[in-house]
């Protein structure tokens, strides 16, 4: 399947369970192993696990294979490998710690965000620029 036609549908399953501040990293210059990192945020262990299954249940629908699901026993962290994209799911203060977007955020790749689904520096923006929405641009 077309990368693009993935990310958008990972981008769409994730949205549609209310994740917040997605970020897309394009990291072909990377590694070999995938193509594209999503980092989303949730804000309890039942919602991590529901991103998931969201982001799961959307790629095999799409006839697209889950290669591995990790960390649903704790919820804290969860990560779901689809081969070219790698989807990691984190509650706020996981996410800081471990400050993935250091290690993957090289190349941010420019996407359409819903609102709520962006981080709080596209809020910050959208407030400046007279409350219209940002277009999803990474920082």
């Amino acid at each position: 399947m077309d990368i693009q036609k993935l990310q958008r549908n990972v981008i769409d399953a994730l949205e549609d369970v209310k994740a917040q501040d997605i970020k897309i990293f394009n990291t072909t210059h990377l590694t070999s192993l995938f193509d594209r990192v999503v980092i989303a945020s949730a804000t309890s262990n039942r919602q991590t696990r529901a991103l998931a299954s969201s982001v799961a249940d959307r790629a095999r629908a799409l006839k697209v294979e889950v290669v591995a699901t990790e960390g649903e026993d704790t919820g804290e962290w969860v990560l779901v490998d689809l081969g070219d994209i790698v989807v990691h799911i984190m509650q706020p203060a996981i996410r800081q710690y471990y400050n993935l977007e250091e290690v993957w955020g090289g190349k941010p790749v420019r996407v359409k965000l819903l609102p709520q689904s962006q981080g709080p520096e596209a809020h910050a923006a959208a407030g400046r620029a007279g409350g219209k929405a940002g277009t999803g641009r990474m920082a």
